[in-house]
C-alpha cells in the first residue's frame, strides 16, 4: 500500500483543518517545503498536497509554496484544490507535480475530465472525490451536490481515469478511523485505484485499509500529532 504524506498549504503554511472548516486551522510549518524534505528524509515515497486557498478561489494560489516543493523533494507529488481549466492542470505540471487532482469541476462538469486524461494522460490525472454523508462535496467543502460517491466514481471510471482519492468528509482530521466500508465498496463497484483519505490514526487504521485492498492512503493529522510514525507505518505497508 502507497502512503502519502500530506502537506496542507494555506497562506504559504503548512496547515491542518479539522473536517475541512477554515476557521479550525492549526499551523505545523511555516515552510511547506521544509515539511516535504522532512517526510522524504522520513522515507515517504511519494507527497499529497492541496492548496487550501486555491480550493476556496478556484485558482492556483499558492504557486510559489508548490514551486518551492517539487524543487526540495525528488519524489513524486501529487496536488489537488483550486483546479478548474486544463492551463491550471499544464501550468502544475510545468511546476514538477507528478499527478494533478482535480475536484470541484469533475462533479460539475465531467466531460473536463475526459479532455484532461486525454490531453495530459490517466497518469498525471487523479480525481478527489469528497463525500458528507455519502454526497460530493465541492467548493472547498462548501457546498453538497446531489451526486453520490459511487455513482461519481463510476462515471470518472468512463471519462478514463484511473486513479480517485476519497475523503469522508466528517472523519477528516479528526482522527477517529477512516470509512473503509466506503472506501472498499468504490474500489469493488469499480475498476478503479481507490486512495483513501481522512480520519487515519494508528497503524491499525492503515492495515484495516490493507487488508480490505486499498491500494493507497493519505496520512495528515496522525503524522503531525505523531499518533503514526512515518518509517514504521511504511516498513509494514510498503513491503
Amino acid at each position: 500500500m502507497q502512503l502519502y504524506p500530506a502537506i496542507d498549504i494555506k497562506g504559504g503554511q503548512c496547515v491542518r483543518l479539522r473536517q475541512g472548516q477554515f476557521q479550525d486551522v492549526t499551523v505545523y510549518s511555516d515552510s511547506p517545503a521544509q515539511m516535504a524534505a522532512h517526510w522524504e528524509a522520513e522515507g515517504a515515497t511519494f507527497l499529497h498536497l492541496v492548496d487550501l486557498d486555491g480550493a476556496l478561489a478556484g485558482k492556483l494560489v499558492n504557486r510559489e509554496a508548490i514551486r518551492q516543493v517539487t524543487s526540495q523533494v525528488k519524489i513524486p507529488v501529487q496536488l489537488g484544490g483550486g483546479v478548474r481549466s486544463l492551463e491550471n492542470i499544464e501550468a502544475l505540471l510545468g511546476l514538477g507535480i507528478a499527478r494533478v487532482i482535480i475536484g470541484t469541476r469533475a462533479v460539475e462538469e465531467p466531460d473536463f475530465v475526459r479532455q484532461a486524461v486525454e490531453r495530459f494522460g490517466a497518469a498525471h490525472i487523479a480525481v478527489g472525490v469528497d463525500a458528507k454523508d455519502g454526497l460530493v462535496a465541492t467548493r472547498g467543502w462548501e457546498s453538497v451536490s446531489g451526486r453520490t460517491a459511487v455513482d461519481l466514481c463510476r462515471q470518472m471510471e468512463d471519462m478514463g481515469v484511473r486513479t480517485v482519492i476519497y475523503t469522508d468528509i466528517a472523519r477528516d482530521g479528526m482522527l477517529q478511523g477512516p470509512n473503509v466500508a466506503m472506501t472498499q465498496k468504490l474500489a469493488e463497484s469499480t475498476g478503479l485505484e481507490v486512495i483513501a483519505s481522512g480520519g487515519i490514526s494508528s497503524l491499525a487504521d492503515l492495515g484495516e485499509l490493507k487488508a480490505a485492498g486499498i491500494p493507497g492512503a493519505i496520512l495528515g493529522k496522525s503524522l503531525y500529532e505523531k499518533r503514526i510514525d512515518l518509517r514504521e507505518a511504511l516498513s509494514r505497508m510498503e513491503e
